[in-house]
């Protein structure tokens, strides 16, 4: 072998093989254990399940500061605890904080995980309730979800919670639309459970759609 075509093997050696990024499989536990709790643990056990998460996700978060990843899985944890501990429970200080982590993490790197940071922060502008009580922005929403959606088209996350979002509005027959495209959404290799689990919540919107229909 040439010297030269030593050091070309060299090279093509030390090249990283093309898959999921070095921020994928970092948070991959977070985002395996999420989807236990959520698919698979009575909702009433949920929101402690969800603040142990959290407190992992943090670890992971101060352990790789300049990473994206963590801290929007973060986030997502701390949402997803808001929305099962209820306006008594402290759900709006949890909202709170999952919007800071998530604005954190576009700082970033705003095309991390496919735009789920806009993904995300879209879902609690559209949740959360607006002024005076909350920070919750219908237009910031749209803004967000139309962010998400040019990231990441064919998602099946950001087509389900833009569907669930125009089904909130009202616009059911644009709803439709996107929950049809979310259910016919591409496989997240080792995201099985969450991957079921969002095409049963998917199906069960649509049903409700068609008999609000009727």
């Amino acid at each position: 072998m040439s010297a030269r075509s030593l050091l070309v093997a060299l090279l093509v050696s030390l090249v990283p093989p093309v898959h999921a990024t070095a921020g994928d499989d970092l948070v991959r536990p977070i985002q395996d254990q999420w989807a236990e709790i959520k698919y698979r643990q009575p909702e009433k056990q949920q929101a402690d399940l969800y603040r142990d998460l959290a407190a992992k996700a943090r670890k992971l978060s101060e352990a790789n500061p300049n990473m994206a990843e963590p801290l929007i899985w973060e986030g997502i944890v701390v949402s997803s605890e808001a929305g099962v501990r209820g306006a008594l429970g402290g759900a709006l200080g949890l909202a709170k904080e999952a919007r800071r982590l998530l604005e954190e993490s576009l700082k970033l790197d705003e095309k991390a995980l496919n735009g789920s940071a806009y993904t995300s922060l879209a879902t609690l502008y559209a949740k959360v309730p607006g002024w005076p009580i909350g920070f919750g922005d219908k237009k910031r929403a749209e803004e967000f979800f139309k962010k998400s959606l040019a990231m990441n088209p064919a998602g099946i996350d950001p087509n389900f919670f833009y569907g669930e979002y125009l089904a909130d509005q009202d616009r059911a027959a644009d709803a439709r639309g996107y929950l049809e495209k979310a259910l016919k959404a591409p496989d997240r290799p080792g995201r099985e459970l969450a991957d079921q689990g969002r095409r049963q919540e998917i199906q069960a919107l649509l049903n409700k759609i068609g008999k609000d229909a009727r």
